[in-house]
């Protein structure tokens, strides 16, 4: 209780606009909103042109937001407002229960992707890929009047923003005509495209909106990997598919919920992929110069005992990004220095690591 109650004490929203302002000076403020940009417009595409147009129902608001439309017969402009209006409460949620700076990334990436799903229904419409101009007068006057009209294949004639009838030729962008689409392609580029723009959001501690902001309270409380943590709330959103889709639909939008936490986790891996590396070398003192000097990284120093000669030697473990690692192995060749190494991935630090450092002279700049 005492938690809730800072929300409406002026101090607390006199500290947040404080920082705020104060981080709008930073590079760190600048480079995160074009990562996020860049970011949501790769999720907006993948919603868009892929989700869209095949009625896919993969666990997410987006998904949620399909079913609503399609139930009250709305076009991308309504699909825009279901989603921020949903992401708006979810947004509560990510402030009380997760944190100022998550919840203020998000506040972002959330409201922005109904406007980029506006803008690339603008720019260039799914209908382009899917649909085709044809000449019928007395079709035109029906739709124009408000009336639904449909094809032989059951398909709702369309208007274009110029006023002409859109027939639809083509069951969605990856198929090849009107039954013979597959709909596995648009599951495979919706998910690659969708779960990649989660984990590189995940990494600046931000989200999508929506599903992942329930995905992050569940990894936050219940330490689930936040792959499986979408993934739960996710096949549950699918679920409302039945209203709208058959039950292979659904089924195949289960499956793809289960993929893209899959996915989530992987990417998540990843980006976050460091080389837990052991060396055990007769001149110890060299190597560990290079990381602690060269590569700005810290070490441990073990003594050990070989078991089959009972010599004494110095063993060296340090954490190092791939780049680092392919540094210090060339140095160790170049050098001709003598030693055994073994190395392995580790997906998850914590404590003192830093992310992004830059050596001048001697002067060493460190940002986390």
């Amino acid at each position: 209780m005492e938690h809730l109650r800072q929300y409406f004490t002026r101090a607390y929203w006199r500290d947040l606009f404080t920082t705020f302002f104060h981080a709008l000076g930073t590079l760190k403020f600048w480079r995160e909103l074009l990562m996020m940009t860049v970011g949501m417009t790769l999720g907006a595409c993948a919603v868009y042109y892929f989700l869209m147009p095949s009625h896919l129902i993969v666990g997410s608001i987006s998904g949620l937001a399909i079913v609503m439309n399609t139930l009250i017969g709305g076009g991308a402009d309504m699909f825009s407002y279901l989603v921020m209006g949903i992401n708006a409460f979810l947004l509560l949620l990510a402030f009380v229960l997760i944190g100022n700076e998550f919840g203020a990334k998000t506040v972002y990436t959330a409201m922005i992707l109904g406007p980029l799903t506006q803008m690339l229904d603008r720019i260039y419409p799914y209908t382009n890929l899917t649909h085709r101009v044809i000449d019928a007068p007395e079709i035109l006057s029906q739709l124009q009047a408000g009336q639904s009209v449909l094809d032989a294949n059951g398909n709702p004639y369309l208007l274009s923003r110029s006023g002409e009838v859109l027939e639809q030729v083509r069951d969605s962008v990856m198929s090849g005509g009107i039954g013979m689409g597959d709909v596995w392609f648009d599951l495979i580029c919706f998910v690659l495209l969708l779960s990649a723009c989660q984990a590189f959001l995940f990494r600046i501690n931000a989200s999508t909106g929506g599903l992942d902001i329930l995905g992050k309270i569940v990894n936050k409380y219940l330490h689930f990997d936040i792959g499986a943590s979408v993934a739960i709330g996710g096949i549950i959103i699918c679920c409302t598919a039945f209203l709208i889709n058959d039950f292979r639909m659904v089924v195949i939008g289960i499956i793809g919920t289960w993929i893209n936490g899959l996915a989530i986790d992987y990417f998540t891996a990843s980006l976050n992929k460091r080389k837990r590396v052991c060396i055990i070398s007769a001149e110890p003192d060299r190597v560990r110069g290079y990381i602690v000097d060269t590569l700005v990284r810290g070490c441990s120093l073990y003594k050990i005992q070989g078991g089959y000669s009972g010599e004494e030697h110095m063993e060296i473990q340090t954490l190092l990004t791939q780049d680092e690692f392919s540094s210090l192995m060339a140095f160790i060749r170049d050098n001709h220095i003598q030693a055994f190494i073994t190395a392995g991935n580790c997906s998850e630090v914590y404590g003192l690591w830093f992310r992004h450092k830059k050596k001048h002279g001697k002067t060493i700049i460190v940002n986390e």
